[in-house]
């Protein structure tokens, strides 16, 4: 998993921050799926490692995730942002391990629920996971 978000980092685009991300999901049926941030002139448009990643499991016919992990530029840990923590918990459980990552290996590990407590999402819409 850590090398397919490196790989997606590689290829994101980020002429503007030059800081590039790259996540990689495992689902409950054990398909990958990576992304990489995409920046945007108009800032609030870019789109975020973690959404690409997510974006392209729901096209590839999946819904739940059971893993993360993501790789950042620099030696700072790289967590996910408020609005992609708020992504993966609607694919996701609070024990969900998120592993934060550089291109040397696995950083920290963080349980979702962690990244996010006292979260909003499916069950508080009825709707089960």
């Amino acid at each position: 998993m850590i090398r397919h978000a490196v790989d997606a980092r590689e290829a994101a685009y980020a002429p503007y921050s030059q800081f590039k991300v790259g996540a990689c999901i495992r689902t409950a049926s054990g398909k990958l799926f990576s992304g990489c941030n995409v920046e945007n002139a108009a800032y609030p448009q870019g789109q975020c490692a973690e959404a690409s990643a997510i974006g392209a499991m729901v096209a590839g016919g999946e819904l739940i995730i059971v893993e993360v992990v993501i790789v950042g530029s620099g030696d700072e840990l790289c967590t996910p942002c408020g609005g992609c923590r708020q992504r993966l918990n609607e694919f996701s459980k609070s024990d969900t391990p998120v592993h934060v990552c550089g291109p040397e290996g696995v950083r920290e590990t963080f349980k979702l629920g962690d990244l996010l407590p006292h979260s909003f999402g499916p069950n508080n819409l009825d709707k089960k996971n």
